[in-house]
């Protein structure tokens, strides 16, 4: 990685996985974090996820119910979530809308995450 900054136009993502109803695009990408941008359509929800690191998670579009652990949130446009990754955790799209929301982790799992 470069000692500069680095600037990531809209559409010019890493990587992106799609799946029924989930689009997931990997936006950055470093040896110690990752920017992931997400859209659940209506009535959608990932799978479950469990790895090390944490993760924020913040809502750019929407509003959406996100689990962790046994424990339920709901966020909306302008909430930011934080957890530990290794705690069980998911999201799901219980509205009539697409939600749209941004993960950043640390230490970057996405590939390894979503196989």
């Amino acid at each position: 990685m470069s000692d500069e900054a680095i600037f990531i136009k809209k559409g010019n993502q890493k990587s992106e996985i799609s799946k029924p109803g989930k689009l997931y695009r990997l936006m950055f990408k470093s040896d110690e974090m990752e920017a992931i941008v997400s859209e659940l359509d209506a009535h959608t929800e990932s799978r479950w996820f469990k790895h090390k690191g944490e993760e924020m998670h913040l809502v750019l579009r929407g509003e959406m119910e996100y689990i962790v652990g046994e424990k339920s949130y709901n966020i909306s446009e302008g909430d930011i979530l934080w957890h530990q990754s290794n705690i069980k955790h998911r999201a799901k799209n219980t509205s009539n809308e697409k939600v749209v929301y941004i993960t950043i982790g640390t230490p970057p799992t996405f590939s390894m995450s979503m196989l």
